[in-house]
Order: structure tokens, then sequence, then C-alpha cells
């Protein structure tokens, strides 16, 4: 039997996690992943892969070489760090690339205005500082101690089993009017992608904002979905009068348009999704009755 050329571990397996480990081809890759709890290991196993506890006495394998962090900080920090930092630093040399999955949050409100990975971080809510404090957490192990860290600012995600289609079909969509408020969002399918032209060109340190070409307002997204459903147009609502929870109301307290102009540049990479109608009307089959 042929062992795999690669070993990817994954610290936290959510939906861009899974999407990128579907990608990548089973014959080269050896792919792990965590989770806390046994029903999260079990599901893990079942898409073929292998799932481990995420507890504080977890090694991490001597045969991995990649490693992508996609579990989110909390209030003392980020978790991965907190269990894990010694074992990392001493991994420097055995890891080819190690992925951070961060948020466009870390910039803070601009006003609509554009933003880019030189732009200043200045997050205005509890969550990006989090991520930002964690990023650069993590970046300190690569000028420290030469780990081959690689920063990723995530949009708005979206793709099948997740997507404005079905919020719009299940009559849970609204669209919210906030005057100025502009959105970038992102395909899941994109991360994976960019995430595997960043291994094939690794440039350690390097931070990237992973988004597509057509920032928004998100009522825009609304109303074309229920176009393409031929479904009747969720009433406008303002955003004073949308009783949104604590988390989604954190969504409209930045307003920004994020420039992606690095992973084409540098990764030489083109969106399979440039804008949300490639997106969505490509999400059309994945719907079910």
């Amino acid at each position: 039997m042929e062992f795999a050329l690669n070993h990817l571990f994954c610290f936290g397996f959510g939906f861009s996690a899974q999407a990128f480990a579907a990608r990548l081809d089973r014959q080269q890759w050896k792919i792990s992943a965590t989770s806390r709890g046994a029903e999260g290991i079990s599901e893990i196993n079942a898409q073929g892969f292998h799932g481990l506890p995420f507890d504080s006495t977890f090694q991490i394998a001597a045969d991995v070489t990649h490693l992508l962090i996609s579990a989110p900080p909390g209030e003392y920090g980020d978790p991965v760090l907190h269990l894990f930092e010694e074992q990392l630093q001493k991994l420097s040399k055995q890891l080819k690339w190690v992925g951070y999955l961060s948020t466009t949050g870390v910039y803070g409100d601009r006003g609509g205005e554009w933003v880019d990975e030189d732009s200043a971080l200045e997050p205005n809510t509890v969550r990006g500082q989090r991520r930002l404090e964690a990023e650069r957490s993590w970046l300190r192990l690569h000028s420290d101690f030469g780990l081959p860290v690689h920063v990723f600012r995530l949009a708005g995600i979206y793709g099948p089993g997740r997507n404005t289609l079905l919020n719009v079909r299940d009559g849970s969509a609204k669209r919210i009017i906030k005057p100025g408020q502009i959105f970038s969002r992102i395909h899941v399918e994109d991360i994976a992608e960019v995430l595997a032209a960043s291994i094939a060109k690794p440039n350690p340190g390097r931070g990237y904002n992973v988004c597509d070409d057509e920032p928004c307002p998100p009522q825009e997204v609304v109303a074309y979905a229920a176009g393409l459903l031929g479904l009747p147009l969720p009433p406008e609502i303002p955003f004073e009068q949308a009783n949104l929870s604590p988390m989604a109301k954190s969504f409209y307290a930045d307003s920004k348009r994020v420039s992606n102009r690095r992973i084409k540049t540098e990764l030489s990479y083109k969106l399979l999704y440039p804008n949300y109608r490639d997106g969505l009307r490509a999400l059309l089959p994945t719907l079910t009755a």
C-alpha cells in the first residue's frame, strides 16, 4: 500500500475546512481533524477522514505536513495555541504550511470604503478583536520560531446548504435596510481553492483577503435569490426594527469593500464565482425539494 505524500491536520472541521478536505486528492493526502465530542468525531470518520478528540492530551502526529486552523478564538484566546503552542514551536521544521482562517472583521468599520491587506487593522467588535489577537499570536510563531503561517481573512461565507436561496425559500430571509451598509462575501469552494493555491505557492508570514469581486448591500443578494426562485420579494425592514440577535447585529457593525487583488496577483488565482449572482445560480441545482 502506498502512503500519502502529505498529511493535512485540521484543528476544527467546519464548513470551510470540510470543503478544503473534500477538494484534496485522497491518493496524495492523508486528512485528520479534531472535534470536541464523540458525535463530531464520528461525523469526521464517516466522511472518510480520521477524527480525533480536541483535548489537552493530544499530540500532533510526526507525519503531519500541513496544518489548518479554523477553530475560533474565545474569551481566553486561541484554543489551539492555549493547548498546543509548545508543540507547534517544536514542529516549525516539520510543517510545510500552516493556514489560519481569520475574518475581514479585523479591519473594522470603514463606512463602505475599500480595504486591502495593507490597511490598518482596527476591529470594532469583540469578535474582530479576538481574531486580530489570534492572528498576531500565530504570526509570532512564524517570526520567533519559523512556523510557516499564512493568514486568510474570509468574507461572509456561503455555499451548498448555507446560502440565501435556502433562506428565501423557507421564509426566513429579510431585506434589512441599513443605509450605506456594504458586505463582501465568498463561496466556500473559492476558499478551498485559495488554500490550495497558497500550498502550491507558499509565502509564510503573508496574509490574504478571501472574497469575491463584488461587495454590495445585503438586500441586493436577497432580491436576486428571490428572483431566481420565482418567489415574492421579502419585505424591506429598517435595521432598527429588524429585531436581530446580538450576533446578527454584530455583522452590521462593519461596512466596507474588501479587495481581493492579492490572491489574484500573488497566488494567480481566478475565482470560480466572481460575484454572488454566479454563486447563487450555481447553487440552484443543490436545492432539495
